[in-house]
């Protein structure tokens, strides 16, 4: 059934049931609720059950009734009558259920089923070893009229906030629109989830002939001769394009950096003819982070070969959902190869590719096979030298935000925020 149709029978029985369910008697429902399943043919009775919240026992012995199979009943029982609910009979019993169900905030914090899953079966079990008797359909009616339902976890809870987290993404903010203003160039970068090469599993769906769907392996251990893919991204804002190098090695600072290089000669170099400053905006960690060593050396070279002032303006920890690049190009590129195995560098680097969005974003990516070791080590002195002679710190923030030179100069100054 499609989810159109079906809404529209749901809503127009539930409509029904409420004009006529209190003026009709028991029996009187349970025939007409039968013959509403009956028309709906197979699955009927589940799905007038679903939205009526009465049983499909009393549906289907309505629906032999219909048939002959079974006698009409003679009598119809009085308001109020027939088996009891639990709650009736035992008072304590929704207090015991949401003891156990919220231990933390409502019950007892040595509850028995604070470190297990809340499954109904489990929750019937405690209960009635607590001596409420209920089976795990009434708990599950329980917690539905208490305002319970399944949930997955929320990431709603950041941490602490350093007190300059608004004022630095009002400063990028600012960087950003003079930098597009006067026509500068403007990338935001990071690196995008490792993914295993493969015949492994993807998050997601995608339309395939019934019954066929793309097999995978059961276990997602890595193929050593495979290995895995490493994509570093470069959004460039103004002209809402992407270049994203899928690496075979380590991430580190010098992938990053040549990514950053990759884009410049092939793409950025063209679209910003006599350019002579770049504005990059990142996280505040992994290869591209504001106290990586490597990050800035490698910065330096880059800025030597180019000639370009490199303005370096980091998100603040913790607010990577909010760098651009991810929203504005990695988001699509997952949407693009969803439910898809990526069983080779090349599946890779094709559907990077051929990722594009209704307002217009394009989307390059190359292979990257060199070696990028880890621990690679840069020393306090040369350190010192790149912070004396090429880098300039900002007066807001200078952890934060910065700007490397093409070329050592003789004197230093502090930029303004």
């Amino acid at each position: 059934m499609a989810a159109d149709e079906r809404e529209r029978l749901e809503s127009g029985l539930t409509r029904r049931w409420l004009d006529l369910r209190e003026h009709l008697d028991e029996r009187s429902r349970r025939l007409w609720l039968a013959a509403e399943a009956r028309s709906l043919g197979y699955g009927g009775i589940a799905f007038v059950a679903a939205v009526t919240q009465v049983t499909t026992e009393a549906i289907a012995d309505g629906m032999k009734e219909l048939s002959g199979e079974k006698p009409l009943a003679d009598g119809v029982r009085r308001p109020g009558g027939g088996r009891k609910k639990a709650e009736d009979n035992d008072p304590a019993l929704p207090v015991a259920l949401d003891a156990l169900v919220e231990p933390v905030t409502r019950g007892d914090p040595m509850s028995p089923l604070r470190w297990t899953s809340k499954s109904l079966v489990k929750l019937a079990g405690e209960l009635s070893a607590g001596g409420h008797r209920v089976s795990a359909a009434v708990v599950r009616r329980l917690l539905g009229e208490a305002g319970y339902s399944l949930q997955a976890n929320a990431k709603t809870i950041e941490g602490a906030q350093s007190p300059d987290r608004d004022p630095q993404f009002q400063h990028i903010h600012d960087l950003v629109v003079a930098a597009l203003a006067a026509g500068r160039p403007v990338i935001s970068v990071d690196t995008k989830k490792k993914e295993l090469v493969g015949p492994y599993k993807n998050g997601g769906r995608e339309w395939r002939p019934e019954g066929e769907p793309e097999r995978v392996r059961v276990h997602d251990f890595i193929d050593k001769q495979l290995g895995k893919a490493v994509p570093y991204g470069v959004y460039d804002v103004g002209a809402n394009a992407g270049w994203v190098s899928v690496g075979t090695d380590h991430d580190t600072a010098a992938f990053a950096v040549n990514t950053i290089r990759s884009w410049w000669d092939r793409v950025g170099r063209v679209s910003y003819p006599g350019a002579a400053d770049l504005l990059i905006t990142a996280d505040c960690g992994g290869s591209n982070g504001n106290r990586v060593r490597l990050w800035k050396r490698e910065l330096a070279a880059f800025a030597a070969e180019t000639g370009l002032t490199v303005r370096l303006a980091h998100l603040p920890p913790g607010t990577s959902k909010w760098n651009r690049i991810e929203h504005k190009l990695f988001s699509f590129i997952s949407m693009n190869w969803r439910g898809r195995p990526l069983t080779s560098h090349e599946v890779i680097v094709n559907t990077i590719s051929a990722t594009t969005t209704i307002s217009g974003l394009t989307v390059t990516a190359e292979l990257d096979t060199a070696p990028y070791p880890k621990g690679i080590k840069v020393s306090d002195r040369e350190m010192r030298d790149l912070e004396t002679t090429r880098i300039t710190r900002h007066a807001f923030r200078p952890d934060w935000n910065y700007t490397i030179h093409p070329a050592t100069t003789s004197k230093i100054t502090v930029e303004p925020a």
